[in-house]
C-alpha cells in the first residue's frame, strides 16, 4: 500500500512502476495534471484513487490494469473516456463524479463485473446501449448531468437496487424499467416528467420512490397501490 494523498503533488515519478507488488495506491488530493506511463507496470494493483486533482486525461497503460477491482476518479478535469476502458474487465466500484464528461463510451458494457457506477455531476445527456449489458450493476448513480432518457436495455440491469436520476432533464422513461425486479431505491426529483410508465407498478421490492419537482407530472391512481404495500412515495 503506497498513500501520497494530500501532499501537494504535482509531479509523480517513473520510478513508481518499479513497485511491481503493489495492490493499493492513493494519489488523491494533490495537483497533479499528469501521471506517468509507468503506471502501467503495477500489474498487481487492485485500488487506484486519483480523486481531486487536475487530471483531463489518464495515461493510456492505466486502462490496461486488470488487476484493478476499484477506480476512483472523481473531482478531475476529465471530457472523455476511451473505448479501452473495457480493458478492466474486473473492476467492481468505479468513481467518475464531477468532472465535465459529455458521454460514456459504449465499451463500458464490458465491464461485466461492475457492481456501482457513480458518475454525477458531468455533463451527460444520454446513456449508451450497451449499460443494459452490466448484469452485475447494484448501484446507478446519475444524479446532476443533462440526462434526456433512458435507453430500453436499461431493463436489463437485473441486479439494479438503486437509480438515482434526481436533478436531469428526464421527459420520460422506457417501459422497460418495469423490469428492474430488484429495484429498491428510485429517485426520479427535479425532472421534466410528464407521466409514469404504468410498469413501475410492477416493482415488488421498491421501498422508495421520489417523486418531488417534477412540475408537470401527473401521479397515477397506481401509485397509491405502491404505497398501499410499504413502498414510501414521496411526490
Amino acid at each position: 500500500m503506497l498513500n501520497l494523498a494530500d501532499n501537494g503533488l504535482t509531479s509523480i515519478s517513473d520510478e513508481i512502476g518499479n513497485l511491481v507488488s503493489l495492490t493499493m495506491l492513493d494519489l488523491g488530493h494533490n495537483r497533479l495534471a499528469s501521471l506517468p506511463e509507468s503506471l502501467g507496470k503495477l500489474t498487481k494493483l487492485e485500488f487506484l484513487y486519483l480523486s481531486n486533482n487536475k487530471l483531463s486525461s489518464v495515461p493510456q497503460a492505466v486502462w490496461g490494469l486488470k488487476t484493478l477491482i476499484y477506480l476512483n476518479i472523481t473531482d478531475n478535469q476529465l471530457a472523455s473516456l476511451p473505448e479501452d476502458l473495457c480493458h478492466l474487465s474486473n473492476l467492481i466500484e468505479l468513481r467518475l463524479y464531477n468532472n465535465q464528461l459529455s458521454s460514456l463510451p459504449g465499451s463500458i458494457g464490458n465491464l461485466t463485473q461492475l457492481r456501482e457506477l457513480h458518475v454525477m455531476r458531468n455533463q451527460l445527456t444520454s446513456l449508451p446501449e450497451s449499460i443494459g449489458k452490466l448484469k452485475n450493476l447494484r448501484k446507478l448513480v446519475l444524479e446532476g448531468n443533462g440526462i434526456e432518457s433512458l435507453p430500453e436495455s436499461i431493463g436489463n440491469l437485473k441486479s439494479l437496487t438503486d437509480l438515482d436520476l434526481r436533478n436531469n432533464q428526464v421527459r420520460n422513461l422506457p417501459n422497460s424499467i418495469g423490469k428492474l425486479k430488484h429495484l429498491r431505491f428510485l429517485d426520479l426529483r427535479a425532472n421534466q416528467l410528464a407521466d409514469l410508465p404504468t410498469s413501475l407498478a410492477k416493482l415488488q421490492y421498491l421501498e422508495k420512490l421520489d417523486l418531488r419537482w417534477n412540475k408537470s407530472l401527473a401521479v397515477r391512481q397506481w401509485v397509491s397501490k405502491l404505497e398501499e404495500r410499504g413502498c414510501l412515495v414521496y411526490r
